[in-house]
Protein backbone atom coordinates (compact mmCIF):
# COMPACT_ATOMS: atom_id res chain seq x y z
CA UNK A 1 0.00 0.00 0.00
CA UNK A 2 3.25 2.18 0.54
CA UNK A 3 4.36 1.64 -3.04
CA UNK A 4 0.77 2.71 -4.06
CA UNK A 5 0.43 5.68 -2.50
CA UNK A 6 3.59 7.03 -2.89
CA UNK A 7 3.10 6.52 -6.88
CA UNK A 8 -0.21 8.19 -6.69
CA UNK A 9 1.50 11.38 -5.73
CA UNK A 10 3.93 11.51 -8.14
CA UNK A 11 1.69 10.95 -11.02
CA UNK A 12 -0.17 14.33 -10.25
CA UNK A 13 2.15 16.21 -7.58
CA UNK A 14 -0.58 18.14 -6.72
CA UNK A 15 -0.03 21.32 -5.72
CA UNK A 16 -0.23 22.12 -1.57
CA UNK A 17 -1.31 25.31 -1.86
CA UNK A 18 0.41 27.88 -0.01
CA UNK A 19 -0.27 31.22 0.18
CA UNK A 20 1.77 34.10 -0.80
CA UNK A 21 0.98 37.71 -1.68
CA UNK A 22 2.35 38.92 -4.79
CA UNK A 23 5.60 40.48 -3.65
CA UNK A 24 6.65 37.10 -2.09
CA UNK A 25 6.46 35.00 -5.39
CA UNK A 26 8.32 38.03 -6.76
CA UNK A 27 11.10 37.73 -4.03
CA UNK A 28 10.93 33.89 -4.41
CA UNK A 29 11.24 33.55 -7.86
CA UNK A 30 14.45 35.95 -7.41
CA UNK A 31 15.85 33.29 -5.11
CA UNK A 32 15.06 30.47 -7.50
CA UNK A 33 17.24 32.51 -10.48
CA UNK A 34 20.04 33.72 -8.60
CA UNK A 35 20.62 30.00 -6.67
CA UNK A 36 19.67 27.81 -10.12
CA UNK A 37 23.18 27.41 -11.71
CA UNK A 38 24.52 26.24 -8.23
CA UNK A 39 21.42 23.77 -7.75
CA UNK A 40 22.04 22.52 -11.36
CA UNK A 41 25.59 22.11 -10.34
CA UNK A 42 24.91 19.81 -7.02
CA UNK A 43 21.91 18.29 -9.26
CA UNK A 44 24.49 17.26 -12.22
CA UNK A 45 26.17 15.44 -9.05
CA UNK A 46 23.20 13.39 -7.98
CA UNK A 47 21.67 12.41 -11.67
CA UNK A 48 25.36 11.09 -12.55
CA UNK A 49 25.17 8.65 -9.11
CA UNK A 50 21.94 7.09 -11.03
CA UNK A 51 22.88 6.57 -13.87
CA UNK A 52 21.91 9.52 -15.93
CA UNK A 53 25.60 9.72 -18.26
CA UNK A 54 27.56 12.80 -18.85
CA UNK A 55 26.31 12.94 -22.54
CA UNK A 56 22.81 13.13 -21.44
CA UNK A 57 23.58 15.83 -18.68
CA UNK A 58 25.50 17.52 -21.58
CA UNK A 59 22.57 18.15 -23.81
CA UNK A 60 19.93 19.09 -21.23
CA UNK A 61 21.59 20.85 -18.24
CA UNK A 62 23.49 23.66 -19.97
CA UNK A 63 19.63 24.52 -21.45
CA UNK A 64 17.59 24.11 -18.58
CA UNK A 65 16.14 27.57 -17.98
CA UNK A 66 13.95 29.13 -14.60
CA UNK A 67 10.18 29.19 -15.23
CA UNK A 68 8.84 32.17 -13.66
CA UNK A 69 5.30 30.70 -14.44
CA UNK A 70 5.86 27.41 -12.68
CA UNK A 71 6.47 29.06 -9.40
CA UNK A 72 3.49 31.60 -10.42
CA UNK A 73 1.42 28.65 -10.15
CA UNK A 74 2.76 26.36 -7.69
CA UNK A 75 1.86 29.39 -5.00
CA UNK A 76 -1.80 30.12 -6.41
CA UNK A 77 -4.15 30.16 -4.06
CA UNK A 78 -7.27 30.16 -5.58
CA UNK A 79 -9.82 32.98 -4.27
CA UNK A 80 -12.64 30.46 -4.22
CA UNK A 81 -13.52 27.04 -3.68
CA UNK A 82 -15.51 25.16 -6.39
CA UNK A 83 -19.27 24.01 -6.38
CA UNK A 84 -19.88 20.78 -7.20
CA UNK A 85 -22.26 21.83 -10.20
CA UNK A 86 -19.62 24.16 -11.54
CA UNK A 87 -17.01 20.93 -11.40
CA UNK A 88 -19.06 18.38 -12.65
CA UNK A 89 -20.48 20.53 -15.73
CA UNK A 90 -17.75 21.28 -17.30
CA UNK A 91 -16.05 18.17 -16.92
CA UNK A 92 -18.72 15.69 -18.13
CA UNK A 93 -20.30 17.30 -21.16
CA UNK A 94 -22.25 16.57 -23.95
CA UNK A 95 -19.07 16.81 -26.37
CA UNK A 96 -17.06 14.14 -24.51
CA UNK A 97 -19.59 11.80 -23.63
CA UNK A 98 -19.67 11.92 -27.89
CA UNK A 99 -16.14 11.75 -28.39
CA UNK A 100 -16.13 8.67 -25.56
CA UNK A 101 -18.37 6.74 -27.64
CA UNK A 102 -16.84 7.69 -31.27
CA UNK A 103 -13.33 6.46 -29.73
CA UNK A 104 -14.73 3.39 -27.90
CA UNK A 105 -15.89 2.44 -31.54
CA UNK A 106 -12.66 3.43 -33.47
CA UNK A 107 -10.61 1.77 -30.76
CA UNK A 108 -12.85 -1.29 -29.87
CA UNK A 109 -10.16 -3.88 -30.50
CA UNK A 110 -7.47 -2.51 -28.45
CA UNK A 111 -9.72 -1.69 -25.65
CA UNK A 112 -11.16 -4.85 -25.32
CA UNK A 113 -8.15 -6.98 -25.27
CA UNK A 114 -6.61 -4.10 -22.49
CA UNK A 115 -9.99 -5.01 -20.91
CA UNK A 116 -8.75 -8.57 -20.96
CA UNK A 117 -5.31 -8.23 -19.72
CA UNK A 118 -5.90 -5.75 -17.03
CA UNK A 119 -9.54 -5.80 -15.82
CA UNK A 120 -10.15 -2.11 -16.56
CA UNK A 121 -13.11 -1.99 -18.68
CA UNK A 122 -13.37 0.35 -22.27
CA UNK A 123 -15.22 3.07 -20.64
CA UNK A 124 -13.00 3.68 -18.23
CA UNK A 125 -10.38 4.01 -19.77
CA UNK A 126 -11.79 6.38 -22.15
CA UNK A 127 -13.07 8.53 -19.05
CA UNK A 128 -9.80 8.91 -17.81
CA UNK A 129 -8.44 9.89 -21.03
CA UNK A 130 -11.89 12.56 -21.83
CA UNK A 131 -10.54 13.89 -18.34
CA UNK A 132 -7.45 14.47 -18.47
CA UNK A 133 -6.41 15.35 -21.67
CA UNK A 134 -9.77 15.63 -24.09
CA UNK A 135 -8.62 12.52 -25.28
CA UNK A 136 -5.46 13.92 -26.58
CA UNK A 137 -6.44 17.04 -27.51
CA UNK A 138 -4.22 19.56 -24.83
CA UNK A 139 -1.30 17.26 -23.17
CA UNK A 140 0.39 21.15 -21.66
CA UNK A 141 2.54 23.02 -23.88
CA UNK A 142 5.30 23.28 -20.86
CA UNK A 143 8.69 22.80 -20.90
CA UNK A 144 8.72 19.79 -18.81
CA UNK A 145 12.28 19.46 -18.27
CA UNK A 146 12.58 23.31 -16.68
CA UNK A 147 9.54 23.08 -15.26
CA UNK A 148 10.64 20.13 -13.21
CA UNK A 149 14.65 21.97 -12.89
CA UNK A 150 12.39 25.65 -11.42
CA UNK A 151 10.91 23.67 -8.65
CA UNK A 152 13.85 20.84 -7.88
CA UNK A 153 15.84 24.17 -7.35
CA UNK A 154 13.34 25.90 -5.20
CA UNK A 155 12.58 25.13 -1.61
CA UNK A 156 9.36 23.91 -1.35
CA UNK A 157 9.27 20.39 -2.64
CA UNK A 158 12.73 20.25 -3.86
CA UNK A 159 13.69 16.56 -2.88
CA UNK A 160 10.50 15.27 -4.31
CA UNK A 161 11.17 17.32 -7.76
CA UNK A 162 15.06 16.30 -7.78
CA UNK A 163 13.75 12.80 -8.11
CA UNK A 164 11.48 13.45 -10.79
CA UNK A 165 13.84 15.53 -12.80
CA UNK A 166 16.12 12.76 -12.61
CA UNK A 167 13.59 9.93 -13.54
CA UNK A 168 12.62 12.45 -16.52
CA UNK A 169 16.62 12.52 -17.92
CA UNK A 170 16.61 8.76 -17.59
CA UNK A 171 13.83 8.76 -19.85
CA UNK A 172 15.04 11.35 -21.94
CA UNK A 173 18.37 8.96 -22.20
CA UNK A 174 16.00 5.64 -22.42
CA UNK A 175 14.14 6.94 -25.22
CA UNK A 176 16.11 9.35 -27.04
CA UNK A 177 12.96 11.95 -25.97
CA UNK A 178 14.35 15.38 -27.33
CA UNK A 179 13.92 18.44 -24.40
CA UNK A 180 11.67 19.50 -27.18
CA UNK A 181 8.91 17.40 -27.48
CA UNK A 182 9.04 16.44 -23.25
CA UNK A 183 6.01 18.71 -23.00
CA UNK A 184 3.08 18.93 -20.57
CA UNK A 185 1.53 20.38 -17.42
CA UNK A 186 3.37 22.75 -15.25
CA UNK A 187 3.91 20.01 -12.72
CA UNK A 188 5.59 18.39 -14.93
CA UNK A 189 3.06 15.67 -16.19
CA UNK A 190 3.41 14.46 -19.27
CA UNK A 191 1.57 12.81 -22.61
CA UNK A 192 -2.01 11.40 -23.34
CA UNK A 193 -2.48 10.31 -19.35
CA UNK A 194 -0.44 13.03 -17.93
CA UNK A 195 1.91 11.06 -15.79
CA UNK A 196 4.60 12.57 -13.92
CA UNK A 197 8.40 11.04 -14.54
CA UNK A 198 8.39 8.22 -11.82
CA UNK A 199 4.65 7.14 -12.81
CA UNK A 200 6.28 7.31 -16.72
CA UNK A 201 8.80 4.98 -15.52
CA UNK A 202 6.93 2.48 -13.28
CA UNK A 203 4.15 1.91 -15.68
CA UNK A 204 4.44 2.74 -19.27
CA UNK A 205 3.93 0.41 -21.71
CA UNK A 206 5.56 -0.19 -25.50
CA UNK A 207 1.93 -1.50 -26.64
CA UNK A 208 2.72 -1.05 -30.23
CA UNK A 209 5.92 -2.37 -30.21
CA UNK A 210 8.29 0.27 -31.54
CA UNK A 211 10.80 -0.19 -28.60
CA UNK A 212 9.52 3.02 -26.85
CA UNK A 213 6.67 3.75 -24.45
CA UNK A 214 5.90 6.95 -26.20
CA UNK A 215 3.02 8.31 -24.01
CA UNK A 216 2.96 11.62 -26.60
CA UNK A 217 2.24 10.39 -30.06
CA UNK A 218 1.05 6.66 -29.26
CA UNK A 219 -2.49 6.36 -27.88
CA UNK A 220 -2.01 2.65 -28.05
CA UNK A 221 1.07 3.23 -25.48
CA UNK A 222 -1.02 5.81 -23.68
CA UNK A 223 -4.52 3.65 -22.83
CA UNK A 224 -2.42 0.56 -22.66
CA UNK A 225 -0.28 2.45 -19.67
CA UNK A 226 -3.05 3.62 -18.45
CA UNK A 227 -4.53 0.33 -17.79
CA UNK A 228 -1.75 -0.90 -16.35
CA UNK A 229 -1.35 1.82 -13.72
CA UNK A 230 -4.98 0.89 -12.84
CA UNK A 231 -4.50 -2.68 -12.37
CA UNK A 232 -1.79 -1.86 -10.05
CA UNK A 233 -3.64 0.74 -8.14
CA UNK A 234 -5.31 -2.41 -7.32
CA UNK A 235 -8.41 -1.84 -9.95
CA UNK A 236 -11.39 -4.82 -8.86
CA UNK A 237 -12.46 -6.79 -12.23
CA UNK A 238 -15.86 -7.22 -13.58
CA UNK A 239 -16.72 -4.40 -10.78
CA UNK A 240 -18.80 -0.68 -10.93
CA UNK A 241 -17.17 2.46 -10.09
CA UNK A 242 -20.43 3.04 -7.60
CA UNK A 243 -23.48 4.39 -8.27
CA UNK A 244 -25.97 7.27 -8.42
CA UNK A 245 -28.59 6.17 -5.41
CA UNK A 246 -31.75 7.68 -4.10
CA UNK A 247 -32.42 8.63 -0.36
CA UNK A 248 -35.38 8.07 1.35
CA UNK A 249 -37.04 10.55 3.72
CA UNK A 250 -35.99 10.58 7.42
CA UNK A 251 -32.40 9.37 6.22
CA UNK A 252 -29.88 9.19 8.81
CA UNK A 253 -27.08 10.87 7.23
CA UNK A 254 -24.77 10.48 10.45
CA UNK A 255 -23.92 7.33 8.05
CA UNK A 256 -22.43 8.94 5.41
CA UNK A 257 -18.45 7.86 4.74
CA UNK A 258 -19.20 5.04 6.57
CA UNK A 259 -18.27 2.07 4.95
CA UNK A 260 -21.09 -0.67 4.97
CA UNK A 261 -22.28 -3.38 2.63
CA UNK A 262 -24.64 -3.20 -0.22
CA UNK A 263 -27.48 -5.28 2.37
CA UNK A 264 -26.27 -2.82 5.20
CA UNK A 265 -27.44 0.41 2.82
CA UNK A 266 -30.60 -1.42 1.67
CA UNK A 267 -31.53 -1.59 5.20
CA UNK A 268 -31.49 2.12 5.91
CA UNK A 269 -33.91 2.36 2.65
CA UNK A 270 -30.62 3.24 -0.19
CA UNK A 271 -32.06 2.76 -3.87
CA UNK A 272 -30.91 3.01 -7.41
CA UNK A 273 -31.43 6.20 -9.07
CA UNK A 274 -34.16 5.15 -10.90
CA UNK A 275 -36.12 4.03 -6.89
CA UNK A 276 -35.19 0.11 -7.73
CA UNK A 277 -33.40 -2.13 -4.98
CA UNK A 278 -29.75 -2.05 -5.01
CA UNK A 279 -28.25 -5.20 -6.48
CA UNK A 280 -27.59 -8.01 -4.34
CA UNK A 281 -23.81 -8.35 -3.95
CA UNK A 282 -20.78 -9.25 -1.45
CA UNK A 283 -19.22 -5.99 -1.49
CA UNK A 284 -19.38 -2.47 0.51
CA UNK A 285 -19.43 0.93 -0.26
CA UNK A 286 -19.18 4.73 1.03
CA UNK A 287 -21.93 7.47 0.80
CA UNK A 288 -20.95 10.47 -0.80
CA UNK A 289 -23.17 13.52 -0.98
CA UNK A 290 -21.11 16.26 -3.46
CA UNK A 291 -23.65 18.78 -3.09
CA UNK A 292 -25.18 18.55 0.27
CA UNK A 293 -28.30 17.02 0.83
CA UNK A 294 -30.11 19.11 -1.70
CA UNK A 295 -28.54 17.34 -4.61
CA UNK A 296 -27.34 14.13 -6.19
CA UNK A 297 -26.21 11.13 -3.85
CA UNK A 298 -23.49 8.43 -4.61
CA UNK A 299 -21.84 5.09 -3.38
CA UNK A 300 -18.71 4.66 -4.43
CA UNK A 301 -17.17 0.81 -4.56
CA UNK A 302 -13.42 -0.56 -4.05
CA UNK A 303 -12.99 1.15 -7.50
CA UNK A 304 -13.70 4.16 -6.60
CA UNK A 305 -11.24 4.14 -4.17
CA UNK A 306 -8.65 3.31 -7.41
CA UNK A 307 -9.73 6.34 -8.98
CA UNK A 308 -9.48 8.26 -5.90
CA UNK A 309 -5.60 7.42 -5.74
CA UNK A 310 -5.33 8.39 -9.09
CA UNK A 311 -6.44 11.84 -8.51
CA UNK A 312 -7.96 12.22 -4.72
CA UNK A 313 -11.05 14.47 -5.35
CA UNK A 314 -14.28 13.33 -4.85
CA UNK A 315 -15.59 15.54 -7.72
CA UNK A 316 -13.47 13.84 -9.98
CA UNK A 317 -13.90 10.63 -9.05
CA UNK A 318 -17.57 10.57 -9.30
CA UNK A 319 -16.59 12.76 -13.01
CA UNK A 320 -15.00 9.62 -14.03
CA UNK A 321 -17.38 7.41 -13.22
CA UNK A 322 -20.09 9.23 -14.26
CA UNK A 323 -18.29 9.84 -17.46
CA UNK A 324 -17.45 6.23 -18.28
CA UNK A 325 -21.45 5.18 -17.54
CA UNK A 326 -22.60 7.99 -19.91
CA UNK A 327 -20.16 6.37 -22.60
CA UNK A 328 -21.45 3.11 -22.82
CA UNK A 329 -24.83 4.29 -22.78
CA UNK A 330 -26.52 5.60 -19.24
CA UNK A 331 -28.15 8.59 -19.02
CA UNK A 332 -27.74 11.90 -17.01
CA UNK A 333 -27.99 12.13 -13.15
CA UNK A 334 -31.49 11.37 -12.10
CA UNK A 335 -31.06 14.52 -9.80
CA UNK A 336 -28.63 17.13 -11.62
CA UNK A 337 -26.10 18.92 -9.31
CA UNK A 338 -27.80 22.11 -7.64
CA UNK A 339 -26.59 25.69 -8.66
CA UNK A 340 -25.15 26.68 -5.31
CA UNK A 341 -23.15 29.59 -3.75
CA UNK A 342 -19.03 29.16 -3.86
CA UNK A 343 -17.84 29.93 -0.80
CA UNK A 344 -14.45 31.63 -0.30
CA UNK A 345 -10.85 29.87 0.93
CA UNK A 346 -11.54 32.73 3.67
CA UNK A 347 -15.24 31.92 4.26
CA UNK A 348 -14.22 28.28 4.81
CA UNK A 349 -11.21 29.23 7.22
CA UNK A 350 -13.64 31.19 9.64
CA UNK A 351 -15.89 28.55 9.41
CA UNK A 352 -13.16 25.87 10.65
CA UNK A 353 -11.66 28.35 13.27
CA UNK A 354 -15.40 28.69 14.32
CA UNK A 355 -15.72 24.75 14.60
CA UNK A 356 -12.29 24.40 16.60
CA UNK A 357 -13.44 27.17 18.71
CA UNK A 358 -16.96 25.83 19.58
CA UNK A 359 -14.77 22.26 20.71
CA UNK A 360 -15.70 20.49 17.07
CA UNK A 361 -12.18 19.66 16.27
CA UNK A 362 -11.93 20.73 12.33
CA UNK A 363 -7.55 20.55 12.64
CA UNK A 364 -5.62 23.51 11.11
CA UNK A 365 -7.69 26.50 9.51
CA UNK A 366 -6.59 26.32 5.90
CA UNK A 367 -9.44 27.07 3.90
CA UNK A 368 -9.59 23.10 2.19
CA UNK A 369 -13.15 21.26 3.46
CA UNK A 370 -11.48 18.39 3.94
CA UNK A 371 -13.10 14.84 5.49
CA UNK A 372 -11.87 15.75 8.81
CA UNK A 373 -13.24 19.37 8.53
CA UNK A 374 -16.57 17.71 7.34
CA UNK A 375 -16.61 15.23 9.85
CA UNK A 376 -16.51 18.04 12.64
CA UNK A 377 -18.97 20.20 11.00
CA UNK A 378 -21.73 17.07 10.35
CA UNK A 379 -20.93 16.73 14.50
CA UNK A 380 -21.56 20.77 14.85
CA UNK A 381 -24.88 20.46 12.51
CA UNK A 382 -26.06 17.44 14.53
CA UNK A 383 -25.98 19.54 17.74
CA UNK A 384 -28.11 22.41 16.57
CA UNK A 385 -30.94 20.02 14.55
CA UNK A 386 -29.24 20.45 11.44
CA UNK A 387 -29.37 18.17 8.27
CA UNK A 388 -25.64 16.50 9.32
CA UNK A 389 -24.47 16.52 6.01
CA UNK A 390 -21.15 17.84 6.14
CA UNK A 391 -21.92 20.70 3.56
CA UNK A 392 -21.78 24.20 4.54
CA UNK A 393 -25.06 25.57 3.30
CA UNK A 394 -26.60 29.05 4.44
CA UNK A 395 -27.99 27.68 7.60
CA UNK A 396 -24.94 26.19 8.70
CA UNK A 397 -22.95 29.28 8.53
CA UNK A 398 -25.59 31.42 10.50
CA UNK A 399 -25.92 28.85 12.91
CA UNK A 400 -21.55 29.74 12.95
CA UNK A 401 -22.76 33.17 13.19
CA UNK A 402 -20.78 33.67 10.09
CA UNK A 403 -21.66 35.56 7.39
CA UNK A 404 -22.32 33.07 3.75
CA UNK A 405 -22.38 35.18 1.83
Amino acid sequence: MFKKMTLVVALFAAPTWAYATETDVTQEIAKVTADFPQCLQSFAEQAKSQGVTDATLRTHLNNLKVVNRVIELDRQQPEFTSTFAGYFNQRVTDWRVQKGREYLAEHRELLNKLAQQYGVPAQYLLAFWGMETNFGGYKGKMPVLDSLATLACDHRRSAFFTKELITALQLSQKYDFPAEKMQGSWAGAMGHTQFMPSAYASYAVDADGDGKADLWNSTEDALASAANFLQHLGWQRNQRWGREVQLPQGFDFNSIGQIKSLSEWQKLGVKEANGSVLPVADMTATLYLPAGHQGPAFIGYDNFEVIKRWNRSDFYAISVGHLADRIVGAGKLAKAPPEQQRRSREQIKQLQQKLNELGFDAGKPDGILGSNSRQSLRAFQASKGLIPDGFPDDDTFAALGIAGS
